[in-house]
């Protein structure tokens, strides 16, 4: 009996030595690729964080033994086709496509980056200096990514998750060529690969890449499933102080529920409902901006969605064990500040309380079933979604909601409503000019009125009487205010 067991453990052990591939082949005169590694920043060394985006980027953007990145990108150009990395906790992915005609000259540039990198000490410290700018300049002058980001790193600290992907300016200055190597021989294994190719290759072509990128070691890069953060007992905000003129918000905690859940797809019709991003027909929108006229927008999220200012659908490989329900308020005027985040929360609590109607349900889960076909509707996404799909041992995104929608209920809907959702022991970022003064009106408890430029009628008035005095439950030794050049320093 031993023996058997020992046999079928080093059968599973050999099988999750080998890549895996996703291949979705077309007669589209394009061929995509997603070559994804199972690794990312929740493998960083806890004294090096953001360690595997500086891999990431060194090999995107750093050369070949062969060829200086100067060069590949000019070999790129006239092809129209480039090669570009997203870096994440639990993947990293090297993207791009180009013309089956330049499928053998854009390959090999492709291979090279990935299986023979040039490690270029000038290559590393231009990689290193755009990375340590990104934060210093993208991140922290950009209040609304600044506030998500800040939330992410607050709700998980003290776990993998705990930090930005990009890591902080200190950790990257401190970082070497040779910190970057090891990261790649360590986790850049074919236990950690998924090949991921679609549109008009050959099965040839398929066998040879697969060929090369066995050529990777097996059996490196094992971590342990990422754990959800301990428990939240009590609120807490973070405000991110500098000089701007809004306030921008962001709102949050852990949920356990992923695409591999039978309760996503109710989930999924819960977050379309309270706010579809960059949609103009839910609830937190109407309430907010149509009726109030507050912001920008105002959406809600039940997977990590960075970069949602730029991007009007999600990026896919993205994938992780563990998940956050997230309220994404768009800035709002600064003295109306502590009212906007009363307001979402007594949004999400009278959502709770009463449930979806009957109505708003159909619609919802109406919009969720067609709009997956939408999230799907390029190579590259159906590849991306693929990809994640065989990470979680999900059915195919698009299929798989089409198949689950129809026997979602409204009460299923309101179930996970009430199983998954919370108004208190919230996380909430703010980044806003100053800081200690929002601290003091969200310590106080006192109601926090909304002044209107022109009459609002009475309905929305005895509301906001409700929504004013929302008990957020704060002290002020639960708020803490950070100056922005603090913030991932």
């Amino acid at each position: 009996m031993k023996l058997r067991i020992l046999s079928l453990l080093l059968l599973v052990s050999a099988a999750f030595a080998q890549m895996r591939v996703v291949a979705q082949a077309s007669k589209s005169p394009l061929v995509t690729f997603r070559v994804v590694f199972t690794t990312g920043s929740a493998a960083d060394p806890v004294d090096k964080p953001g360690l595997a985006y500086l891999t990431g980027m060194m090999l995107a953007n750093g050369g070949t033994r062969q060829m200086t990145y100067q060069q590949i990108s000019d070999a790129l150009f006239p092809m129209a086709a480039s090669a570009g990395v997203q870096v994440d906790k639990e993947m990293t992915t090297f993207y791009g496509a180009t013309h089956v005609d330049n499928l053998a000259a854009y390959y090999k540039l492709l291979r090279g980056m990935l299986l023979d990198p040039g490690w270029r000490a000038d290559d590393f410290q231009r990689v290193r200096n755009d990375a340590v700018n990104s934060l210093r300049v993208g991140l922290r002058g950009n209040d609304e990514e600044l506030a998500k980001e800040a939330l992410y790193q607050n709700i998980y600290a003290g776990t993998p998750y705990g930090h930005y992907a990009a890591g902080t300016v200190t950790s990257l200055e401190k970082l070497t060529l040779n910190d970057v190597k090891g990261f790649y021989h360590s986790q850049y294994s074919q236990t950690n690969l998924i090949l991921g190719i679609a549109g008009g290759f050959s099965q040839s072509f398929l066998e040879a890449m697969k060929k090369d990128f066995r050529a990777l070691p097996q059996g490196a890069g094992f971590r342990p499933r990422v754990k959800l953060p301990a428990m939240i007992d009590d609120s807490r905000v973070e405000i991110i102080t500098k000089d701007t003129r809004s306030a921008a918000i962001s709102i949050g905690f852990p949920i356990s529920v992923t695409r591999d859940s039978a309760d996503y797809p109710a989930l999924l019709v819960a977050a379309s409902y309270l706010g579809q991003h960059r949609m103009s027909g839910s609830l937190l929108f109407d309430e907010m901006r149509s009726k109030r006229g507050l912001n920008y927008g105002d959406y809600a999220y039940i997977e990590y969605f960075p970069r949602g200012m730029y991007r009007v659908e999600p990026s896919p490989n993205l994938a992780r064990h563990e998940q956050i329900f997230q309220m994404w308020i768009r800035p709002v005027p600064p003295a109306e500040a502590e009212f906007a985040v009363r307001l979402a929360v007594y949004e999400l609590g009278k959502t709770m309380r009463d449930g979806i109607s009957e109505q708003d349900f159909e619609r919802s889960r109406d919009f969720v079933e067609k709009y997956a076909n939408i999230l799907t509707r390029t190579a590259s996404a159906r590849l991306g979604y693929a990809i994640d799909s065989m990470w979680y041992g999900s059915p195919a995104y698009d299929a798989g909601l089409q198949i689950a929608l129809p026997n979602v209920t409204r009460a299923d809907v309101n179930a996970v409503i009430k199983r998954y959702l919370r108004v208190n022991r919230l996380v909430i970022t703010v980044v806003t000019k100053d800081g200690e003064a929002l601290k003091q009106q969200l310590a106080s408890g006192a109601p926090s009125p909304i002044q209107y430029a022109s009459p609002k009628p009475q309905a929305i008035l005895e509301a906001d009487q409700q929504a004013e005095k929302w008990p957020l439950d704060l002290s002020s030794a639960d708020i803490q205010v950070v100056p922005a050049p603090q913030m991932f320093q």
